[in-house]
């Protein structure tokens, strides 16, 4: 097998060091392994499969010979994708700034993988509470289509990296002694105030649009519609950050055309790649997301009927954010596009 020449962009952070451990748990062909940050972090050593690589500040020169680039996320890959793309490389980028561009397809390989060709050289990676939701959706729209979809997403601090959990981990020691709990980073570091998330939940995840939406909100609308390929699928969501450290939790309310059969459905998620049926009420069998961290599918459970409304159903929806919602799914990307002979 052909072996490539793989630059990660944001190596040090908490999406970085998951594409570590999926390219050495996957097996991932690479030939020449660049480790790329910036300038705050660069000169940092990691070792990784019994190499010690020296992580390198991102300039404009630095994805010369570079084949894939795994982008982490944030504001610095609208900075560097056209560097990346100039050398040649694919960029598979993890932020939100290229997710709705019509020129930039929005991917999940289980989902939409054909329209990984369509790409200029750049792939989007969509969001994480979206990429888990769809997963699930997925095989139930193949057997009738979605009419409307309602969704509040349970949402663990880890979604706001290492410093969201930082800050549960010292707030709930400041409880358990009495002292008072100190917020610096939720709902959001870009906000004038901060609220503490230990034995608290938080309905705001990113900022407020001036429809009185969060951005997080409706990046899930907008998300699921471009991957899914339909722009008259009616969707709304609340998005909500958990004392939860791994691990996004998702109440999903699906409306269809026509009226389904639970058992087709369970048989029709089961037999889905990347996707888990965990449901049997009887021996309080669902899923959860303290037993779903670190692990690679997303898992359903509590499907049931909604009986206020005709053709719709209830399902409960638990994936890793880190894993499939951020580093998994791009690495996958990656494959699907090697396995097809498309780089």
């Amino acid at each position: 097998m052909k072996k490539y020449n793989v630059a990660i962009l944001g190596a040090t952070g908490a999406v970085g060091g998951e594409f570590l451990k999926l390219i050495e748990e996957r097996s991932f062909p690479f030939a020449e392994l660049r480790l790329l940050a910036s300038k705050r972090s660069a000169g940092k050593k990691i070792d990784f499969m019994g190499k010690t690589y020296t992580v390198q500040e991102a300039t404009k020169d630095s994805f010369e010979g570079i084949e894939i680039a795994l982008f982490a996320g944030g504001s610095i890959s609208k900075e560097f994708a056209p560097y990346a793309v100039g050398s040649g490389a694919v960029v598979i980028d993890n932020s939100s700034a290229f997710r709705m561009d019509p020129e930039v397809p929005l991917i999940v390989p289980e989902v939409n993988p054909q329209a990984i060709l369509k790409h200029k050289g750049i792939i989007a990676n969509p969001n994480c509470s979206t990429i888990i939701m769809v997963m699930a959706l997925k095989p139930l729209y193949d057997l009738a289509r979605i009419k409307r979809v309602v969704v509040s997403t349970y949402q663990a601090v880890s979604g706001a990296g290492k410093e969201g959990i930082d800050e549960l981990t010292d707030q709930v020691k400041a409880q358990a002694e009495g002292k008072e709990m100190i917020a610096n980073i939720l709902p959001t570091t870009s906000m004038e105030k901060h609220y503490p998330i230990a034995f608290n939940l938080i309905p705001q995840i990113d900022i407020f649009l001036d429809n009185l939406y969060s951005k997080e909100e409706m990046k899930m609308v907008n998300e699921t519609q471009k991957i899914m390929e339909d722009y008259d699928m009616r969707i709304t969501a609340t998005t909500i950050r958990v004392p939860v450290y791994r691990s996004h939790s998702e109440s999903v309310n699906v409306e269809f055309e026509h009226d389904l059969n639970l058992e087709d459905m369970k048989k029709a998620l089961s037999a889905f790649p990347g996707v888990v049926v965990q449901d049997d009420p009887e021996k309080q069998i669902y899923p959860m997301p303290l037993y779903t961290s670190e692990k690679n599918d997303v898992y359903v459970g509590r499907l049931r009927r909604d009986e206020s409304n005709p053709n719709t159903f209830n399902m409960w929806v638990v994936g890793d954010q880190i894993r499939k919602g951020a580093a998994l799914n791009t690495l996958q990307i990656a494959e699907t596009m090697i396995k097809n002979g498309w780089l």
